[in-house]
């Protein structure tokens, strides 16, 4: 498959309080054109944060993203404005990521406005096609402000919004984390319509995987900041390599009150990003770590088959 995102050696840090937060350490990924990616870890492991370098809102310490053989990191100005276009991000929280004070037909039709479209009558148009595949009536949503709608409708807004351009690239932002559990299946399935109607590429941001299950070709694992395993979704669920996969994978709640909850991997909290562990970032939470892992950092390394995982002691 060719490769339409290639991210090399990607690093991200904040100052904090005199101090380099790291929010992602040196990751390299691929996503290939016409991909489905899902992106997963605990809260706080730099997902997002790497969802939004990739688009340069947040620019790279250190490392490369090359888009269509373009290096994004190297652009900026109009030259970044241009190529973003091809690029386009769905919000986490749905609501306030729409402005209260405009109209939906507004909304959805600003990025035309921005990018030169200056025709009212095809700004219209377009705004109504995309509003009808996401599932809206646009007679009956334009003139309306965001509080009228629910979560869910939001959603397909912000969804609708993000395709007005017919961008080859989306990322997913944790798209569903806000929604209740009826309307996070009506939003996976638009996400599924419109990845075929559009063919599009997604990097799906979450940190459940049962739902990035339910959308993803291959997925990545983020702990602190690194990738612990990259893989085939059924593979990787079917046979983890890497404990702190095995951990999120137990985590998965089971809709049957005689199953009994997993005993738990990984007692703790996760370090901070401010002082990481040396070595495998993991191991302080982890039953089979030892001196390798607090002195040597593991790099990713093909255990399967198209599976790769950061772990001097793989499962199985």
């Amino acid at each position: 498959m060719t490769a339409l995102l290639s991210i090399e050696n990607l690093t991200v840090e904040y100052a904090v309080g005199g101090k380099a937060l790291f929010a992602v350490s040196d990751v390299s990924l691929e996503v290939g054109r016409g991909e489905t990616l899902g992106l997963v870890g605990e809260s706080g492991c730099g997902k997002s944060t790497l969802g939004r370098a990739v688009l340069q809102l947040r620019r790279p310490t250190g490392g490369r993203v090359t888009f269509d053989g373009t290096e994004l990191t190297r652009l900026d100005g109009e030259a970044l404005r241009l190529m973003r276009r091809r690029l386009q991000l769905i919000f986490q929280d749905p609501i306030a990521s729409l402005n209260p004070r405009r109209s939906i037909g507004d909304i959805v039709a600003e990025p035309l406005v921005i990018t030169g479209v200056v025709d009212r009558g095809e700004r219209e148009r377009r705004v109504r096609d995309v509003l009808a595949a996401v599932g809206l009536d646009a007679d009956l949503v334009m003139g309306r402000l965001p509080h009228e709608f629910s979560g869910g409708q939001c959603q397909r807004i912000c969804i609708a919004r993000a395709l007005i351009l017919e961008p080859e690239l989306v990322i997913c932002d944790e798209p569903v984390s806000a929604l209740d559990v009826s309307i996070r299946a009506q939003i996976l399935n638009l996400l599924e319509d419109m990845k075929r109607r559009y063919g599009l590429t997604l990097l799906f941001i979450a940190h459940d995987l049962a739902v990035v299950k339910a959308v993803s070709d291959r997925i990545a694992v983020m702990y602190l900041g690194r990738l612990c395993e990259v893989g085939p979704t059924e593979q990787l669920f079917a046979r983890p390599a890497h404990p702190y996969t095995a951990l999120l994978l137990e985590a998965i709640p089971v809709p049957d009150p005689t199953v009994k909850p997993a005993a738990n991997l990984a007692a703790g909290e996760p370090p901070s990003p401010l002082d990481p562990p040396s070595g495998c970032r993991f191991r302080t939470r982890c039953p089979r770590a030892d001196q390798t892992c607090a002195d040597v950092v593991p790099e990713l390394r093909e255990i399967a088959v198209g599976q790769f995982a950061a772990c001097h002691h793989p499962l199985g």
